[in-house]
Order: structure tokens, then sequence, then C-alpha cells
């Protein structure tokens, strides 16, 4: 229906664009509108592939509650963890060419690979004991050996012969190529900076940061909000347009962006890896491009044939090779794979330099960062408390709209869960004999109570998802109704229960109309 669709939207991102060109839009907001699209439609089976890339961690939250409540078949590729644990019941691991099928989630998967592991090495060594026994037998003096029988030679023959399957890769991923040269204590230091593109309308207009040599710093925030340009300022990509940045003496900065715009995609990978100062084909070349699994052809293809996760790798190897000992990372986490991603994690955890990133990887965050800041739709930066989880249980918005004067919403503009009249789970308008407690009255329209200059943003938003929440359990209502409506020949039955899909589909349309209502607030608010 028209406020699903305008629902998904909003909660991806997408509602202060909703009337805008799909010609116009970016590569992620045109995935998102994409994204938003299949949601809305029914569908028996959802098969998704990576769809949280491109998504904040608000809205990869909405995304998580709206595929565990999808009541049809799912199939999903992604490399988000969390997102595997909690949607997912059995995973299908694709491993040189077979398939091996695991219950449960992302935890299950990885004990079902470490138990097939365990079981090759065992089988490994015992076809290794069985070869050497049959050797001595086939050694055994030549009278004998003719006498003994042709099938028993082949198979020992073919026994000895016989080697272990070869790895999808050949040895671990070693992030670890250099040594990163040592910190001073000044690092970088951000004071009262604003920052943009377009100076005159500045992004970012309240930075106070200062990284210290073992930094651990997470950056959170909604799409749109300044993520990007918050680390474009820390690398000195962008000059402040206010306030300063200053650098320290020691730092080398490394940046990982999200496209890898850096490669030139006519380069070839050995010329990408021994960068613009040294001939490729070196032998040190060489080691590094093994360990990073550039091996057989790869070396001699070009940046432009490779698949996304190729591109990130050879991204990771220019950068590391390059020595830093100060890391910007921007999402990541997106087109690795899942081994990929654990050695990625392994690395920063020891890594001696300091570490930004801006990431909707829960995983990597809470295994990576210590503190965490949040990019506001006002354009300043704020300390989250409590870091990722904090983020997450202080409701998390996807919309990149700036509060209105007055505002108490939290660093971020995240609104606490529960604040406000009925916290996150109270309906907007309640079900007849369900979800209404007391069988109270429903609330009155926004705008009606409260401030004479309306609802902020932040208690726009939480209404929002209120009411999506009460459409979502009353559409489910209407279905099991509709379908005992057609299964009953009981004229009693039917009376009843066609009185309750009337009373249903009445309160449906009421609280449709209340979505309207408030996402139109919301509209005006952000402008």
């Amino acid at each position: 229906t028209g406020w699903e669709a305008e629902a998904a939207l909003d909660r991806l991102g997408m509602g202060s664009l909703a009337g805008a060109e799909v010609a116009t839009l970016s590569g992620g907001q045109a995935k998102r509108v994409a994204l938003a699209r299949t949601l809305v439609q029914p569908a028996e089976l959802l098969v998704l592939d990576e769809p949280t890339n491109h998504l904040d961690l608000g809205a990869v939250r909405w995304l998580e509650d709206r595929l565990a409540a999808h009541r049809g078949g799912l199939v999903l590729v992604t490399h988000d963890r969390h997102l595997l644990d909690r949607v997912t019941t059995r995973m299908v691991e694709l491993d040189r060419g077979t398939g091996y099928v695991h219950e449960g989630g992302y935890a299950s998967y990885l004990e079902a690979r470490a138990e097939r592991d365990e079981r090759a090495a065992e089988g490994e060594t015992v076809r290794r004991n069985l070869a050497r026994r049959e050797a001595a037998w086939l050694r055994r003096g030549a009278p004998a050996r003719s006498r003994k029988p042709q099938a028993r030679v082949d198979a020992a023959k073919a026994l000895i012969e016989a080697r272990p399957q070869a790895a999808a890769r050949r040895g671990e991923l070693d992030l670890a190529v250099t040594g990163t040269p040592r910190l001073g204590d000044k690092v970088i230091e951000v004071r009262s900076a604003a920052a943009g593109h377009d100076p005159s309308r500045p992004v970012l207009v309240q930075v106070d940061l200062d990284l210290d040599r073992r930094e651990r710093l997470g950056v959170v925030g909604a799409n749109g909000a300044g993520k990007t340009t918050l680390l474009e300022l820390l690398a000195g990509r962008l000059a402040p347009v206010a306030g300063s940045v200053e650098v320290g003496p020691t730092v080398r900065l490394g940046v990982y962006d999200q496209h890898g715009a850096e490669l030139d995609p006519d380069a070839r990978v050995r010329e990408v890896v021994a960068g613009p100062t040294r001939a490729p084909g070196a032998p040190e070349d060489a080691v590094l491009m093994e360990r990073f699994w550039f091996t057989g052809d790869l070396p001699w293809a070009r940046v432009a044939t490779l698949s996304g996760g190729e591109r990130r790798r050879l991204q990771l190897l220019a950068l590391l090779a390059t020595r830093p000992n100060v890391l910007l990372l921007d999402e990541p986490t997106n087109d690795l794979d899942l081994d990929t991603l654990r050695v990625l994690e392994d690395f920063l955890d020891d890594w001696p330099g300091a570490l930004v990133v801006v990431s909707h990887d829960r995983a990597l965050l809470e295994r990576t960062v210590e503190r965490v800041v949040a990019v506001g739709g006002d354009g300043v930066v704020r300390p989250v408390p409590g870091g990722v989880a904090g983020w997450l249980a202080g409701g998390a918005v996807t919309q990149a709209a700036a509060p209105t004067a007055g505002d108490t919403a939290p660093a971020g503009g995240a609104t606490p869960a529960g604040a406000g009249t009925g916290g996150d789970d109270a309906p907007a308008v309640g079900l007849a004999g369900i979800n209404r407690p007391g069988g109270g009255p429903a609330p009155s329209p926004p705008g009606q109570q409260g401030s004479p200059r309306g609802p902020s943003a932040s208690t726009l938003g939480r209404r929002l998802r209120e009411v999506e929440k009460v459409m979502g359990r009353l559409e489910r209502r209407r279905d099991e109704l509709t379908e005992a409506l057609g299964s009953t020949a009981d004229h009693v039955a039917l009376a009843r229960i066609g009185a309750e899909l009337a009373e249903v589909t009445g309160e449906l349309d009421a609280n449709e109309e209340l979505w309207l209502d408030l996402a139109a607030q919301a509209e005006q608010t952000r402008r």
C-alpha cells in the first residue's frame, strides 16, 4: 500500500527524496529505493543480496525487524553477522564448488566449518598412514609383486598418489605487511570546525575532537549526516570553513574509502602494488600479492576487471604498504567476505596505531572501537554514551534531519527507548480487544498536545515508528480474519468474524491516515 512504501522509504533514509527522479539519485540511494520496493511487494519468497550495504545502523536495525517478521521464505546473501544470527535458521556455505548446509545462524556455521576442517585433517592423517602401509606392500620382492592382484595394486597406487583438496585460497591473509612508524603525543586535534563541499552550506558545523595515539574511535549517524565529510576533514582532503584542524608531525595517514576511487581502473594489480616510485615485478611485491591472495593471473589483471571484494582487498594492500600509523576507514566491510572480515578485525585488534572507523557493521564496531561519536542531522558531532549499544538503544534514526529548536534528543538526534507517552511499543491507535491497555481511547493526533510549536523531529520519528508497528499488527490480524472467513460455513462464526474484520479494517484506515499526517509533519520539520 501507499503508506507502506512511504514508511519503507522513510526508514531507509529516503523519506526526504520520495518525490525525486530516480535518474538523479546516487548509486547507494537507488539501491535503497530498490530495497524498499522489494520489501513492500507481497512475496512468498524474498531473495536479498547484501541488503545492508549503503544502510546506516538505524536502517539496518529496522531491516532486521522487518525480515524477522516476514512470514514467507527468505534467501539472504550478506556479510552482516548480526543480521545472519537474527533472521536465518539455516546457512549454505559454498566452498570449492561444494555446498554445505548448516542448521542455525552464523555461530553454527563457524562451529560446523571448524569441525569439517578437523575431520579433513584427521582423514588426511589416516590416508597417509594407509599409503605408507600400501607402499611397503608394493615394495616387497619382485616375484611377490608379480602375483599381487591388479585391483589391489591399482588401489594402492591411487591411495599413494591422492592429495587433499586444494584450499580455496593459498595460505592465510596476512595484513601485517610492514612495521608501523611510532606516533608522537599529538595526532589530530579539531577545534570548533565547520566543513562541507559547499562553504556557504557546511554539513558539519561544530566538530571538537582529539585523537589519541592509541585511538579507537567509531563514527555513527544517519546516511547523509556527514560521516564521510568528517573523515575527509580528518584526512586533510577537505579544508575547514571555520575552526582548525591540526595534525601531529609524526602522523602518516592511511585512508580506506568506500569506493576505492584512487585505484586507476586501467592499471594492473602489480602496478598498483608497486606504486608510483618502483617498477612492477619486485620480489617483495610478489610476496605481498601472494599473502593477499593475488596469485595466478590476478597480478596481471586490470583493476576494472576485479570483483568488488578483490578491488577492496587490493585497496587495503596498497594502503597498508604505505606504512600508515593513523587509519581512517570508511565502510571497510562493504564487499568483503567473512574470512577477510575476521582477518581484518584481528589485524585492527592488535594494530598499534590510531584508528577511526565509519561503519554500519555492528560486529566490526563492537570488536574494534572503544568510544563512539555520532554525527547529528544538525551538523554537530557528539559523544555517544554506551558506544554502539547505547546508540541503538537510544533509537538511532535514519533521517538526516536537524532537530528543531529546543529539541532535547540525546547525542546524534536519537530518542531514548521508551521516551514520551507509552514508549517504543505503545500503539498510536489500539486494535479492538488487542494492544489497547484498559481499552482506553486512542491518543490525539500530533500537534493537538504539548508545545504550541508542534512536536520535534525526534518525537515525530518515534510516533511514526509506533504507528507502523500498530499497522503491522492490524494487517496481520486482517489477513488472519480474511483467511478464517473463507474457511468456515458456520453463519454465527461468519457474523462474528465479519464484524471483527470490519472493525480491524476501520482501525487500519484510521492508522494510515494518522501515519500520513505524521509523515507530512516530519517532512515539514526536516525543511
